[in-house]
């Protein structure tokens, strides 16, 4: 590690994406000409972003800065953490380390999106990389997906501690428990800043370990006499491994489902994290081969995402799988904020299909990868650190989470809860949020990405509500008189042969701005202006008539 000896340059904490809200994680930690980026996340679309595939972060800054950043820094593989990669990597030709699955999961993900790589470079939990004027070590910690790490920063300024996401889960499926040596290691040395998962810090308690699922499933499965069907999160490999698990005992075939769900496996399988002995996983193709009980099917589709397998087996529109009385389907996830009405739905039809379907969240099938509140509080204990800031989760976690370190005995000052765009400057002695930068999203919109932005989005609002109206006139180019029209078409507004009389008198509006326009003694015609003058007048009397307001589009053919 090279000595501070660049004068007043401060250390700068600048989030990029996961503060406020649960997705696109992305923070970049600069100190003077160098920067590195830890994780690259997407989020999912919200309610009101139509025809929205994906949200990524803005990465402009990053961008002007490109010749500063040496890295990109991956906790885990979980698409809020890697999913913007395939999208930044074309614009960015950098390092990106992570540990060995994560990379199998992200090699899976460039190849989909055909973007080529070369530099992915393989980590594990303890190892110590340099990168710039950073030491980076990778900490092993638990949490839903397997080769999770934290992180440790060693800076010009000093020590940051990135916990990424985690739990401590005594218990571990692979029996690779949370470094703690490490994490009380790094707190005798005196670390400056804690940056810790915020998710459950609203939750008091311990949250469950992983194993608990499998006693859940033994209990499923001892009672089920026709197909299990298991849906979870295709990067859940632990919950994935122990659905196999469960088969094994109660000698069952296992079907994998979903096009990320097999990649995931596939990976998992080849990599080792996933272990099935050798004739236990078929072909989807091959469960007409084996009877109903003898058979286990793992899918994606637990969040009722409409294109996914367990939705199309509800909706009775999947090509491979009906659902049949006697199933038993379990759903073993929560639902992410905002997806509740699409798991209703999806329950409710596998309900009408004869379904035996397993999903409230007493029932054991499933447990959270965060810390809940004592184990937030342990590692404050362990860690010790001078400053403050909470990450991912939406402001109420963070505030819930800043507040238990409060609750701990830290200096309220020394507190640092911040935002997407905020830069947060330290120094040994101080910690400030000194600036904001731009910090907006990117959204995915097919093979578009960042052509879609806040006017589209009011455009397709409008459209959703009430529909269009396009009016279409021709005009002699010269003179302004009308050789045919005004004619009017309505698509999601009203029923054109149900609303004749308004039609009809829309008609004459047209016609009568028409006639206004042209009446004039300019020399020049201005087009733009009919236009205008149609579509105002046309919204006040549709508005006066059916209190709507349909999109207005004037065409004028000019011969």
């Amino acid at each position: 590690m090279r000595n501070d000896q660049r004068g007043d340059n401060k250390l700068k904490i600048i989030p990029l994406g996961g503060l406020g809200e649960i997705g696109k994680n992305m923070t970049i930690i600069r100190y003077g000409e160098e920067m590195i980026m830890i994780d690259a996340g997407l989020m999912f679309p919200e309610n009101d972003m139509l025809g929205i595939d994906l949200v990524i972060p803005d990465i402009s800054y990053v961008l002007e800065n490109r010749q500063c950043l040496k890295a990109i820094i991956l906790t885990h593989g979980h698409e809020d953490h890697i999913g913007a990669l395939p999208y930044i990597l074309k614009k960015l030709t950098v390092p990106v380390y992570g540990t060995k699955l994560t990379l199998g999961i992200l090699t899976a993900r460039l190849k989909e999106e055909g973007v080529e790589c070369k530099s992915l470079r393989a980590v594990s939990g303890g190892e110590i990389i340099m990168v710039g004027c950073f030491s980076v070590g990778f900490i092993r910690v638990n949490h839903s997906i397997p080769d999770s790490v934290g992180l440790s920063i060693k800076t010009p300024v000093g020590m940051i501690v990135h916990t990424g996401d985690f739990k401590l889960d005594y218990t571990p499926i692979d029996g690779k428990m949370t470094d703690f040596r490490r994490f009380a290691d790094l707190g005798a040395r005196g670390v400056l800043l804690l940056m810790a998962d915020s998710t459950n810090s609203e939750k008091e308690g311990h949250t469950p370990s992983e194993r608990t699922v499998g006693a859940a499933f033994n209990r499923v499965f001892q009672n089920a006499t026709g197909r299990v069907i298991v849906a979870t999160f295709s990067s859940n490999v632990h919950r994935i491994q122990q659905a196999i698990d469960t088969a094994i005992r109660y000698r069952r075939r296992v079907a994998i489902l979903g096009r990320s769900m097999v990649n995931v496996v596939n990976i998992s399988l080849e990599l080792g994290y996933i272990h099935a002995p050798e004739g236990t996983i078929i072909d989807i193709e091959d469960i007409r081969n084996y009877p109903a009980n003898k058979l286990v099917i793992i899918t994606t589709g637990s969040q009722g995402e409409p294109m996914s397998a367990l939705t199309r087996m509800a909706m009775s529109d999947h090509r491979q799988v009906d659902i049949i009385p006697g199933d038993t389907v379990i759903i073993s996830a929560t639902p992410i904020p905002g997806n509740e009405k699409l798991v209703a739905k999806t329950v409710d039809n596998l309900l009408r299909l004869g379904a035996n379907v397993i999903h409230r969240r007493e029932e054991g099938i499933h447990v959270s990868g965060h810390a809940a509140r004592d184990e937030l509080r342990l590692i404050h204990n362990l860690v010790k650190p001078k400053f403050f800031m909470p990450v991912h989760g939406e402001l109420h976690h963070l505030f819930a989470h800043a507040k238990l370190a409060e609750e701990m005995g830290m200096n309220r000052e020394n507190i640092l809860v911040g935002e997407n765009g905020a830069v947060i400057e330290l120094s040994r002695d101080s910690g400030k949020i000194a600036g904001h930068i731009n910090a907006g999203v990117i959204m995915v919109d097919g093979l578009g990405v960042g052509d879609v932005g806040n006017i589209v989005l009011r455009d397709r609002r409008q459209l959703s509500q009430d529909g269009i109206l396009i009016v279409v006139v021709t005009m002699n180019r010269a003179t302004g008189k009308v050789i045919s029209g005004p004619d009017i078409v309505s698509r999601g507004f009203v029923y054109v042969r149900e609303s004749e009389q308004l039609m009809d008198e829309a008609r004459s509006r047209v016609f009568h701005v028409l006639k206004r326009c042209t009446n004039r003694d300019d020399s020049v015609i201005d087009w733009l202006t009919i236009k205008t003058s149609i579509r105002d007048a046309l919204a006040q009397f549709l508005f006066e008539q059916t209190r709507r307001r349909p999109m207005i589009m004037p065409i004028i053919v000019e011969v």
